[in-house]
């Protein structure tokens, strides 16, 4: 009972006139981003964050959520009619989707997409609703030794997830860690890292930073690029599915639903893989595997369903513990911090109108998206015509512009402009940015649950062996950091066995 007055209270401030306007502008832009190929959330989040800064907070967060899942309804519409994924997430789309598109059923495949995003977002917020107060009353246990311990977990499991090399992501979260080192000592206020810069006095502004590794860093990365892209042409019609499809549907967005839901909980997993496990679950189930491929509209259900309820799935550690499990929800926590919040547990003791008001909109932006999809597919199609080369220098301008800003400081663009080099540096040699903007984030955090930790103990590092949460946490991210080298170790023998 007290979870449905939550909700309804949370849908007061939802449907309020400017959150209504916060959040179809979210999605709307979100949907654009999601069009447009070489584009992701975290660029575009961190474009539109300064903007955010002259806004009510609850809005602002409204409005940057939307942008996170707006994305995914948008990526399948240039997977299906351009089989090139607008978004990452929307990469296993385009096998069925396409061919459904040179098949004339264009239509249907951009129906069950919309209905099944819809769909898996409206399951996906009731289990979040579930959830994430269930943890943070948990959480609400934890000390500081436990907090700290925790965040060394969540940082663990994103590293060993990491798509490329697990040494060269822990490089990137220890960069990440001295990053949030860098400015006065949050207990004795003696600079650190500063050589004498003064705009470093305050440390490296996380704005900035996720500008320049998103946002420049695109802009360079794809200014390699030729894209050449073929928009499908034929007429799209018969948007809604028919029974046929439905039937063969339902189960898809069902199992995608809670698969994608559960597996965007995991600190690290972003939202391809749960597309990817749901494709090779519906190929497994189906009792014509050897037709995926071809044009099935179980792959397209399916993989949609998931990548839009991992989205969801992302938001609960995020609300509850003050988790990030990614870049784009470490970008969500960094705003709840820049603007006075405090994310974890407490976060809905004081300030329920943020929590419930973000959880409520959720619902209202999975219905605005499902309205507005439809009917804007024309428009959407009209927009992968416009050449590249203008946009990305519309970009450019824009992170220029975003940048300065926050203080009117031209060293702010500067910093934007050295993380953008970085950024282009780091996807040349495999390095994610992920990893960075977590350690970034959690720094902070991290640095005073460990001093608050060793005050407490009067120094002594026992104290986080002494408490079972702290040590269950601190066993289960070795185990993971360690992991590969159990598993190298074994295959050593494998091949050794096979040569003799």
């Amino acid at each position: 009972m007290e979870t449905l007055q939550n909700l309804l209270f949370g849908f007061t401030i939802a449907m309020q006139p400017i959150n209504l306007l916060y959040c179809f502008c979210g999605v709307l832009v979100g949907t654009l981003i999601g069009v447009l190929p070489g584009i992701g959330p975290p660029a575009a989040i961190s474009l539109l964050l300064p903007i955010t800064f002259h806004v009510p907070p609850v809005s602002s967060v409204i409005m940057l959520a939307g942008i996170m899942y707006g994305a995914m309804y948008g990526g399948s519409t240039t997977s299906i009619l351009v089989n090139i994924p607008g978004e990452a997430a929307s990469v296993v789309t385009c096998l069925d989707g396409y061919q459904m598109a040179r098949q004339g059923r264009a239509g249907p495949a951009l129906g069950i997409a919309a209905f099944g995003s819809f769909i898996a977002g409206t399951i996906s917020i009731f289990l979040l609703i579930l959830l994430a107060p269930t943890l943070a009353h948990f959480a609400l246990r934890f000390g500081p030794p436990e907090y700290f311990s925790l965040m060394v977990l969540g940082l663990s499991i994103l590293v060993y997830l990491a798509k490329g090399s697990i040494l060269n992501a822990l490089i990137m979260v220890c960069f990440g860690l001295i990053l949030g080192s860098i400015g006065l000592d949050q207990m004795t206020g003696v600079p650190r890292f500063v050589y004498k810069i003064t705009v470093l006095m305050d440390g490296v502004g996380l704005v900035q930073v996720v500008i320049g590794l998103f946002g420049i860093s695109e802009v360079l990365v794809n200014a390699e690029t030729i894209f050449r892209q073929e928009v499908f042409k034929a007429k799209i019609r018969g948007l809604l599915p028919s029974r046929e499809d439905w039937k063969r549907s339902i189960g898809p967005i069902g199992r995608g639903s809670i698969l994608g839901f559960f597996m965007g909980i995991v600190p690290g997993i972003s939202v391809v893989i749960p597309t990817f496990v749901s494709y090779a679950l519906e190929k497994k189930l189906s009792k014509y595997p050897e037709k995926f491929g071809t044009g099935m509209i179980e792959g397209v259900a399916g993989p949609e369903s998931a990548n839009n309820a991992a989205s969801a799935g992302a938001l609960v550690p995020m609300l509850s513990l003050g988790i990030p499990t990614g870049a784009a929800t470490a970008l969500l926590l960094g705003a709840l911090m820049i603007f006075g919040l405090r994310p974890g547990p407490l976060l809905i003791k004081e300030s329920p109108e943020v929590f419930w008001g973000v959880v409520a909109s959720l619902y209202v932006g999975n219905l605005m998206l499902l309205i507005l999809n439809l009917p804007l597919i024309s428009l959407w199609v009209k927009v992968l015509r416009v050449p590249y080369s203008f946009l990305f220098a519309l970009i450019l301008l824009f992170c220029l512009i975003g940048s300065y800003t926050i203080n009117n400081n031209v060293d702010d663009g500067i910093i934007m402009i050295v993380f953008g080099l970085i950024g282009y540096l780091m996807r040349k040699f495999d390095y994610e940015a992920a990893p960075l903007v977590l350690g970034l984030v959690l720094g902070p955090m991290m640095e005073n649950a460990l001093r608050r930790s060793l005050l407490i103990s009067e120094g002594n590092l026992g104290v986080f062996f002494l408490r079972p949460l702290s040590v269950v946490f601190l066993i289960v991210a070795l185990f993971i950091l360690f992991s590969p080298l159990f598993l190298l170790k074994r295959r050593l023998r494998e091949e050794l066995r096979s040569r003799e």
